[in-house]
């Protein structure tokens, strides 16, 4: 410590976070349990699990350390893997975004975004140790891949994955995180599979031998035969998490699940080993297949959600060509590296439809890149030397070559990236009423299950009844009709939504939409198709709109510039025959020119002119879109303005969302002049639309409006959209866009309609309601059903027969959504 510094106390530290990947979660009690464990330990900040995406976010300070935060994990019963090294916790949200692509949030000492100029001596030293970092990447490229994240301490191979359940916990945890694709692991339903599909198989014969040959001599022990496998091998993930938890000193679904299916069938081979004919074996099975369902469909869910961010990593570029300089004939020449082995200066050679492998400045050459999937905007922008690129963009026409400014993870796309995982990792207000409740249902029916057993013994009763009665107390309150509710209305409702195109992801999306009060839409590909079409056409004089139309066609149909191909397609929609071209010249960035006849004729920016009409130049100030010019003798003859279109839907589907007492807003990366235009066209207020946008700022809407008080639903379709559409209450996705933006979603819109957002919240709604239905007539039905069954009023059968009973009623009210309309 130096003299005059203050001492560091714990309150100054600034705190770490990590991120874990849980195993072994069944429910909402089991992300409960692991945050109070967890918050209790001396340093940890703060921690959120979450169920559904099965990760944590631990904050933390010293003296805590990420091998105690997992070992804290490990010893409440669960596994956990590091995903990532541990890293300052982010600034305030005053602060600037961590991937801005302006010069001014470049970190010091990069290309172009120093903050304050360091002195020539540090100046020259920053410069020679990043010279050292490249040559040191040059002389290990061919052996050696090197990660651009923090190093972290290197894990056993033993020690990783842990996906499959509990068997993880046995193992250390993982803490070289960083290094492994924590994404990489066997789906959870490719894991239920196989038990389910053995369940079904086995079931349907002992439904069969009870149901319909009842009096057949073997039919008892076929029973039997048939049915062990089901309660022991496919029902073995509830065994095995009851288990667990038990260990523990607690209880969840799956404890009343394990002993409903247990207590059914010891109770059924005791009964058969006396003679009896009071067998529950089909009991037990049908309750283990059918939750099996439910568990499957529920892993399905978590699995697809994990694919927004194997998504975000597929964009980026995998290698680039960058520029070497041979230090002894001093020769340029390309090599082609992996992309995390490029470092912040290297230049990098960017060829036609290829992708800017990172964000940095143009050095070299001109061309048009398409950044609509990273940064929103709809037309492809015209870059030429020092203009800034971002790493994911696509380049359209000409070469060029790059200095790179930003690396790994201080990234434009990384930054979208790490918005993803910490809006998906946050939680929502409502969370599986059906396991929230269990905290206390569960706990109640064992207690009361034992009382019965006991008070039945002490009144005189004989072991044998006093047993039927405790086993119909399990078996009544057995949670098959809970365990349907959500996953059968889940089920029809994502299928009538099918049918209108509409995917509803999980049931925890369903609350949301019944509050949402406010619809924030993204223009491009969202309210307008993305695609560029001819919509205004000015001239100077007597010329006529469609000589001036024929001209500027005829010379760019000779370029592959998307708003030269939108000309293009206008002169073939008004069946124009283009006159023979010759001498075309590409100006990249500029336009274009190419002799028509004797006739030179010039088609691009007004710089390309000495005369350009102010009443042509008036004409493109007030029409939203690009407009280009078209001449001959260095004089503007007419301007050409090409927009983005609005879908035909829109403006009647905003209406609707009005309709439902919802408030729109526009959002877009594109130009406010763009922007108003559309918001004009399908009625959305001016002060509701947001323009200039870049990704970090759509999130920061969509966290501002949350902070106002609003539900905020989010409408989108691209890769700039993901984190915004995680960070909403709602998030809705068009189907014609990215998969990055569908999985980031929690509603997926198939048809590119956007009438169908109307639709999916209607829908949503409707299915919520069901489950609260289905919801009240379980909890309903073993509130009054157990009193019954412990007095014994009911014996098995008809213990068996109403639950089976319950379940076909809960999924019959599901099925009414089959016939749900507009």
């Amino acid at each position: 410590m130096t003299e005059g510094q203050a001492p560091v106390t714990t309150a100054d530290r600034t705190p770490d976070e990590v991120r874990l990947a849980i195993t072994g979660m069944t429910c909402a009690s089991c992300s409960a349990r692991i945050e109070r464990k967890l918050s209790k330990v001396a340093g940890v900040e703060s921690a959120t699990v979450n169920l559904a995406t099965e990760k944590a976010l631990v904050s933390f300070t010293a003296p805590v350390t990420v091998e105690q935060i997992v070992a804290e994990v490990k010893k409440t019963g669960y596994g956990a893997a590091v995903i990532d090294g541990a890293r300052p916790a982010p600034p305030a949200p005053t602060a600037p975004s961590t991937y801005a692509v302006s010069p001014e949030s470049a970190p010091a000492g990069s290309a172009g975004g120093e903050v304050a100029r360091p002195a020539a001596g540090a100046l020259l030293e920053k410069l020679r140790a990043q010279e050292l970092a490249r040559q040191k990447v040059r002389d290990t490229a061919a052996t050696t891949k090197v990660d651009a994240r923090p190093a972290t301490t290197p894990t056993p191979p033993t020690a990783r994955g842990g996906h499959a359940g509990h068997d993880g916990h046995d193992g250390q945890a993982g803490h070289g995180g960083s290094g492994e694709n924590h994404l990489d692991h066997t789906p959870a339903q490719d894991v239920l599979k196989p038990r389910l599909v053995v369940a079904i198989a086995l079931t349907i014969p002992v439904l069969l031998l009870a149901m319909v040959l009842p009096t057949f001599g073997a039919s008892p022990w076929l029973e039997l035969l048939l049915a062990t496998p089901v309660v022991f091998w496919c029902a073995w993930p509830f065994h095995r998490a009851a288990a667990v938890n038990a260990r523990h000193l607690a209880s969840t679904m799956d404890t009343l699940v394990s002993l409903g299916v247990l207590a059914a069938w010891g109770y059924s081979v005791v009964e058969l080993l006396q003679g009896g004919m009071h067998l529950y074996f089909e009991v037990a099975s049908v309750v283990t297949t059918f939750l099996l369902v439910g568990r499957f469909l529920e892993a399905r869910a978590k699995d697809s959600g994990k694919d927004a961010l194997r998504s975000l990593l597929d964009l980026g570029a995998k290698d680039v060509s960058v520029l070497r300089i041979d230090p002894q004939s001093r020769i340029t020449s390309e090599l082609r590296i992996p992309v995390d082995q490029l470092v912040v200066g290297d230049q990098f050679v960017v060829r036609p439809g290829e992708k800017v492998a990172t964000d940095g400045t143009v050095r070299d050459g001109s061309s048009a890149v398409d950044a609509s999937l990273v940064t929103g905007e709809s037309t492809p922008v015209d870059v030429s030397p020092g203009d800034d690129v971002t790493g994911g963009s696509i380049n359209t026409t000409g070469r060029i070559v790059v200095e790179a400014r930003k690396v790994g993870a201080d990234t434009m796309l990384a930054g979208i990236q790490r918005l993803v995982e910490t809006a998906q990792t946050g939680k929502a207000d409502v969370q599986r009423l059906a396991d929230r409740v269990s905290a206390i249902f569960v706990p109640v029916v064992l207690v009361i299950a034992v009382v019965t057993f006991v008070a039945w013994l002490l009144t005189g009763h004989d072991l044998g009844t006093s047993l039927a009665v405790a086993v119909t107390v399990l078996i009544i309150a057995c949670p098959c009709a809970l365990g349907l509710a959500t996953p059968t209305a889940l089920l029809v409702g994502t299928g009538r939504g099918a049918q209108l195109g509409t995917l509803i992801k999980g049931p925890q999306v369903l609350e949301d939409t019944r509050r949402v009060d406010t619809v924030v839409l993204d223009k491009t590909g969202t309210v307008t198709t993305g695609e560029l079409r001819l919509r205004s056409i000015a001239v100077r004089g007597k010329l006529s709109k469609k000589a001036a139309l024929t001209a500027a066609a005829a010379v760019e149909q000779g370029s592959e510039h998307p708003i030269a191909q939108a000309v293009v397609d206008g002169a073939r929609l008004a069946k124009l025959d283009l006159p023979r071209i010759r001498d075309f010249q590409s100006n990249p960035g500029e336009g274009a020119t190419a002799r028509i006849k004797d006739t030179e004729v010039t088609v691009g920016k007004a710089v390309l002119f000495e005369s350009v009409d102010p009443e042509l130049v008036a004409h493109a100030r007030s029409h939203a879109g690009t407009t280009v010019y078209v001449g001959w003798d260095s004089v503007a003859q007419a301007a050409l303005t090409v927009e983005d279109t609005v879908r035909d839907s829109s403006k009647a589907a905003i209406a609707r969302l009005r309709a439902l007492g919802l408030t729109p807003y526009l959002l877009t990366g594109d130009s406010a002049s763009n922007a108003r235009s559309v918001a004009e066209q399908v009625g959305i207020d001016a002060s509701n639309v947001r323009a200039d946008v870049l990704p970090a700022q759509k999130h920061a809407v969509v966290t501002e409006l949350q902070k106002s008080g609003r539900v905020v639903a989010m409408v989108g379709d691209g890769v700039n959209d993901a984190a915004a559409l995680a960070q909403a209450d709602l998030g809705l996705a068009m189907g014609s866009g990215t998969d990055v933006a569908m999985d980031s979603a929690d509603i997926v819109l198939v048809r590119t309609d956007l009438d169908a957002v109307g639709d999916s919240i209607g829908l949503s709604r409707e299915t919520l309601r069901i489950i609260k239905q289905n919801l009240a007539w379980a909890f309903g039905y073993n509130t009054a059903a157990i009193p019954l069954a412990a007095f014994g009023l009911l014996n098995p059968m008809i213990a068996g027969a109403t639950m089976a009973l319950s379940s076909v009623l809960v999924v019959s009210n599901s099925l009414r959504l089959k016939r749900w309309h507009r």
